[in-house]
């Protein structure tokens, strides 16, 4: 007789804390077992990153913790089998040759030249689900679509956890058909990407408690709640509405375990920057970070081109951080980022979701 592999369990946490995963730099595995050893699941970032360094980073959380952590995937649209929903209007936004040139002033003041862009980019998505399954990583989550179900179901017979990010209660239903064990229920004031499941779609505005009880009557699943929490008032009413564990992000980017870069830990605590918008001007994925020089002048016109997008801000990214010039970083975060202090991750989780006998 064949044995059923085991499968992480929200209800497993000592405290329902989830550390969201953040590309690009600020997920690192200090900090995805910090969260770990503190009672959560901490998690790694594989979006972006290549398929070594994906490894590497597992192994190393693996020597650092023996608890359960998760690894996040980016779903290449050609991978989606999301229906579609409602997508923004084209025709108020440049196309990606044409937000290129827009981009060229920019780009020649901080000395680099654009790449040009390859719409084919899967970020290796075949090498990393072969990756997680190989190392039975215990729990995958998905942003920027769903995996058709051959794929849940191929994790989940490794023995892997699989949560899908959704946005609408019609995104929850597909992942749960899907096969998903979890969800990440991603409100409006989430910091950096929106988890739509097409990359033209436009989220709604529905505030998370209200979000989190709309999916919690039409599934059963396990529910994590994500977007804006940096309370513990917050993360209580995001359960009250029906989350088993709230996933927090912004207040983790200036923690010592982060690997934060040091112009994007400064902009967050400098008191300089007050909002936060909704932009598609670095990536061509909606997404929510500091309103800095950046957003002000290309979020109008910014097409929804992702990763063609992404591809051409990574150089002047680069070389603005490298300046420690925050006006061309994007600096993902939720409005309440003024709160991120720079304290380890456990006294994070503990401020947010108390200690493992609770507040």
């Amino acid at each position: 007789m064949v044995s059923t592999p085991y499968l992480f369990r929200l209800n497993d946490l000592s405290v329902p804390f989830v550390g969201a995963p953040m590309a690009g730099g600020p997920s690192t595995p200090a900090l995805a077992a910090a969260v770990t050893a503190a009672g959560g699941l901490g998690f790694l970032a594989a979006g972006n990153r290549p398929v070594d360094g994906v490894r590497a980073d597992v192994e190393t959380v693996r020597e650092l913790t023996d608890g359960p952590f998760g690894v996040n995937l980016f779903v290449p649209q050609a991978a989606n089998t999301a229906a579609p929903g409602t997508a923004v209007d084209p025709a108020v936004h440049l196309s990606v040759g044409a937000y290129r040139e827009a981009l060229q002033d920019t780009a020649r003041r901080y000395g680099v030249e654009l790449p040009d862009t390859d719409p084919a980019d899967d970020d290796g998505w075949a090498a990393k689900l072969e990756l997680v399954e190989e190392l039975r990583v215990p729990v995958v989550s998905f942003t920027f679509g769903l995996p058709a179900a051959p794929v849940l179901e191929r994790l989940a017979a490794a023995g892997v956890a699989t949560s899908v990010t959704v946005t609408s209660v019609p995104e929850a239903e597909a992942a749960v058909r899907a096969g998903a064990h979890l969800l990440t229920v991603q409100g409006p004031a989430a910091g950096g990407h929106r988890g739509t499941h097409r990359t033209e779609d436009v989220p709604g505005e529905e505030p998370l408690a209200e979000l989190v009880a709309a999916v919690r009557a039409a599934v059963e699943v396990p529910l994590v709640a994500a977007g804006g929490i940096a309370s513990a008032a917050e993360a209580d009413a995001a359960r009250a509405a029906g989350a088993d564990a709230v996933q927090v992000g912004t207040l983790l980017l200036r923690t010592p375990e982060a690997g934060t870069s040091a112009a994007y830990r400064e902009a967050l605590g400098s008191g300089r920057y007050t909002e936060t918008a909704v932009t598609r001007a670095f990536s061509g994925r909606l997404a929510r970070g500091v309103r800095n020089g950046f957003v002000e002048r290309f979020t109008n016109i910014a097409p929804a081109a992702y990763p063609q997008v992404n591809q051409l801000t990574k150089p002047i990214r680069a070389a603005a951080a490298a300046a420690g010039d925050p006006e061309a970083i994007s600096l993902w975060a939720g409005p309440h980022f003024a709160a991120a202090r720079e304290v380890p991750a456990a006294e994070v989780v503990r401020d947010v979701v108390g200690g493992p006998s609770g507040p």
